[in-house]
């Protein structure tokens, strides 16, 4: 069980991995957790530990790691002859890191090249969802209903008007969110945003749209939840807000919502339709959440989370599967299936014989 990791989300992704935790250990799973502290460094911990243990750092008792990205590796502990250290024997890793290189394809990756089993999306499902910009380009291709969305540059206007919802190209869904209503703020934003330093995207802003979420599941086979309507806080409402997710004390499971949300059938039946399109397009596995905006008449998809907050648990205890079985449903559809294997058909050396002295050819 991985959690943590260097991202903007790294304290959200501790609740989650401890959450899973205590609730797979309830039900009788050997649990190695690994957490991946802010730093990058990676250790081995006490499952059993509890969130402020995490406050300062690493907790104290915890033991490093090395990921060792080749066949064969893994998670090797440190210490030890060189070449002689073993890598932790692990069935496969239940990924509870969100946003940053931990949902971004960067850890997929490296267990791919480590040929270890792992839950969630595969490498090219995390770098598309993490991309806002492509995410959207690919969902309008699909002929779904998304808003405009631009890649900001300073100079380039948009084509829709005022006011703007600015965010974090690659990020997750409430960190570094800003809503403006000129240009020149969106720049100056973009330029001291820490979270904006890979780049923003830029979309129209409508105070009347209403969030709408549902959670995909695709283990036996694919299964859509209720469809749940986030309820915002009594402050700022414009937007619903890291505090409205995050900060009630267990994580998104703690946040307010309608599950279900009370809506018109044909609505409900639109978001659907498009859920289904979304998870094969983008290559949805394990569970995710895809979030909509309802606006007026219209259902436009926003953005998906393919490792969402506390892994949707709340979506599905309302469906009657509690978050063990959920886990567990997760983890034998990682080990049912094959590690990644790369091919080198066609590398038989014949364009290396004809390229003849590399010095030749720069003379």
């Amino acid at each position: 069980m991985l959690f943590g990791g260097p991202s903007p989300e790294h304290d959200i992704s501790v609740l989650t991995g401890l959450q899973a935790a205590s609730a797979l250990a309830k039900d009788g799973v050997a649990v190695t957790a690994i957490y991946w502290a802010r730093s990058g460094d990676f250790f081995e911990v006490d499952p059993a530990l509890d969130p402020p243990s995490f406050v300062e750092g690493v907790p104290r008792g915890a033991h490093r790691l090395d990921l060792v990205a080749r066949p064969g590796g893994g998670f090797v502990p440190e210490g030890g002859r060189l070449g002689r250290r073993s890598a932790l024997e692990i069935t496969a890793v239940l990924n509870c890191c969100h946003g940053g290189p931990g949902e971004d394809g960067t850890l997929q990756a490296a267990l791919d090249l480590a040929g270890v089993r792992y839950t969630g999306p595969s490498a090219a499902g995390a770098a598309l969802g993490m991309d806002k910009l492509a995410f959207g380009g690919v969902m309008r291709a699909a002929g779904l209903d998304v808003l405009p969305r631009m890649a900001f540059a300073p100079g380039i206007a948009p084509e829709f008007p005022g006011p703007y919802i600015v965010k974090p190209r690659f990020g997750g869904s409430s960190i570094g969110i800003e809503i403006t209503d000129d240009l020149t703020t969106v720049a100056a934003l973009v330029k001291t945003s820490p979270h904006h330093r890979a780049g923003a995207v830029i979309e129209p802003y409508f105070g009347d749209a209403i969030d709408l979420n549902i959670s995909v599941l695709t283990h036996p086979e694919r299964r859509l939840s209720a469809i749940e309507r986030p309820l915002r806080g009594a402050g700022d409402d414009r937007i619903y807000s890291y505090a409205d997710k995050y900060l009630g004390g267990q994580g998104m499971a703690s946040a307010k919502r309608q599950l279900p949300a009370s809506l018109p059938a044909d609505v409900a039946e639109r978001i659907i339709q498009a859920a289904h399109v979304v998870a094969e397009v983008a290559l949805v596995r394990s569970v995710a959440r895809i979030d909509f905006l309802w606006i007026g008449d219209r259902v436009c998809v926003n953005e998906i989370n393919t490792i969402p907050g506390s892994l949707s648990w709340y979506f599905w205890a309302a469906e009657g599967l509690p978050f063990g079985a959920l886990l567990s449903g997760l983890l034998a559809e990682a080990t049912a299936g094959p590690t990644v294997r790369y091919s080198t058909d066609g590398a038989d050396g014949t364009a290396l014989r004809a390229a003849g002295s590399i010095a030749s050819k720069l003379a």
